[in-house]
């Protein structure tokens, strides 16, 4: 199974407006056709237009503004062929996180979505998880990722992974409660496995380094991971988004 993060960005920079954009990132999602998909800042019209070109999925989420199509997504895309959703919700990473709602100073609302699937190959049943941690408050991403961390523990037993664009480093507070526990990097737990930054604003040289803040974490006992990629590469001399897409083949 592919699992795939990808943040889109929402609106565009100069030279890389959005009208620009929709197609490549489109292709680039095309080109690596995965099984589980996590986007973040997909607003309507990112929606729309991904759901009109990729009919083969289906998602779960809603806009962080309303509940409803009001804001960005962090949705969770799935294969409508291979899988049978049995349960979805989202949650706001807020100290009121059943409603529209923006906690611990942060800069803006945050959601996660999550989607609980049965693989229809083997009946196989797990979750999928995405989410999009706040880019000014370190608080908001501390105790918004405790939230996280509580709904994938909720799970139980189950294979479990969460895709996301966390804001945050290898070294942070943030990241230390993610892997800490039951949930691993599947950086580091792949068999063949890639590294450098995953954020590079349409400037790959002047960001070179290796501190990714777009992350896949996998539940340790349950998820085995054979690559870990970052997707890099321009599309008609253009960069689809200001994040490199990363993926990870992984097996139950």
């Amino acid at each position: 199974m592919k699992i795939m993060s990808y943040n889109v960005l929402c609106y565009g920079k100069e030279g890389h407006d959005l009208e620009l954009r929709l197609p490549l990132v489109l292709q680039r999602i095309r080109e690596q056709m995965p099984d589980i998909l996590g986007t973040q800042e997909s607003h309507k019209e990112w929606m729309d237009y991904l759901c009109a070109g990729m009919p083969e999925y289906a998602f779960v989420g809603v806009g962080r503004e309303d509940g409803k199509e009001e804001g960005e997504y962090s949705p969770v895309f799935y294969r409508k062929d291979r899988f049978d959703l049995l349960d979805s919700g989202t949650f706001w990473l807020s100290e009121t996180p059943d409603v529209p709602s923006k906690g611990w100073n942060a800069a803006c609302m945050r959601v996660c979505s999550h989607a609980l699937l049965k693989d229809k190959t083997d009946g196989t049943v797990f979750a999928a998880v995405n989410t999009h941690l706040d880019h000014v408050s370190e608080q908001a991403r501390d105790e918004g990722i405790r939230l996280v961390v509580e709904k994938l523990r909720s799970f139980g037993d189950i294979p479990v992974f969460c895709t996301g664009d966390f804001n945050t480093d290898e070294g942070s507070t943030c990241y230390k409660i993610m892997t800490d526990g039951f949930m691993a990097d599947a950086k580091f737990v792949a068999a063949d496995s890639d590294s450098g930054n995953t954020y590079h604003g349409f400037e790959p040289e002047a960001t070179a380094g290796n501190s990714p803040i777009d992350f896949i974490f996998v539940k340790k006992d349950a998820v085995q991971v054979q690559s870990y990629r970052i997707v890099r590469g321009k599309i008609d001399g253009q960069h689809p988004s200001d994040h490199y897409a990363i993926t990870a083949e992984v097996s139950f």
